[in-house]
């Protein structure tokens, strides 16, 4: 496999043979930067995407330019549903957290695919489902749950879209991405810190203990991680993925 292989997304290497090869000429390999903004919150959408190994944020962005994360997209998934759930705009900026590769597809080639009512639109109906889920698990858990498992959750599900256990981000992104006050998140990484689950240092945080942070972390990381296993476990992959 290629460094930058279309195969890497688990959606495009998901799709039947016949299906790939009339998307695959139209794929952009391209490099998304961190802090790269690839929609803004009423945006037309020009592009869909498909990361690779990057990870991108969904922010909501409020009146009084206050934000927090709604979810995250990386290696599973698509950046772009409210194209094909029947809007050409999006409610949500879409930043990249973690640089990486990716592709792009123009947005009516994806349509003409999804209007074909066939394989391809199961399966984005169904990723829709399980991000859907994340963003209402999400919502719920900045409601009820602590910081620190907030902030737990948060890190096993950027791992889960990551090769290795370091992840590149400061303490006031995490806070943005959580809607908290920094302050909380400083508190929230110390503990971990001292039960050996992370090491943080100048931007950058290594997972020591992943089975210990799966330990402090509430209900929400493992309902949607079954959630998405759940929906997408009996989709076919293309032999070349194998």
């Amino acid at each position: 496999m290629r460094l930058n292989d279309p195969n890497q997304n688990h959606l495009l290497a998901a799709l039947l043979e016949s299906d790939f090869a009339r998307l695959s000429p139209h794929l952009e390999p391209i490099m998304m930067r961190l802090g790269d903004v690839l929609y803004e919150s009423g945006g037309q959408l020009q592009y869909v995407y498909f990361p690779t190994s990057a990870i991108v944020s969904l922010h909501y962005v409020l009146e009084n330019g206050g934000s927090s994360e709604i979810a995250g997209v990386g290696n599973e998934g698509i950046l772009g549903i409210s194209l094909f759930m029947g809007g050409n705009t999006t409610p949500s900026r879409a930043v990249v957290q973690t640089a990486g590769h990716g592709y792009r597809l123009k947005s009516h080639i994806l349509m003409d695919e999804f209007n074909r009512a066939g394989p391809v639109m199961r399966l984005l109906l169904r990723y829709t489902q399980a991000l859907l889920t994340q963003m209402s698990q999400t919502a719920v858990c900045n409601r009820h749950h602590t910081v620190e498992q907030q902030l737990c959750r948060w890190l096993l599900l950027t791992l889960d879209r990551l090769p290795g256990n370091e992840l590149t981000m400061t303490q006031e992104l995490i806070a943005n991405m959580l809607g908290v006050r920094r302050e909380g998140v400083t508190v929230a990484a110390g503990k971990l810190q001292e039960n050996g689950y992370i090491s943080y240092r100048r931007g950058h945080i290594t997972v020591l203990d992943r089975v210990g942070l799966e330990a402090e972390v509430c209900e929400c990381y493992e309902v949607v991680k079954k959630e998405f296993a759940r929906l997408m476990s009996d989709v076919r992959q293309r032999q070349g993925n194998k």
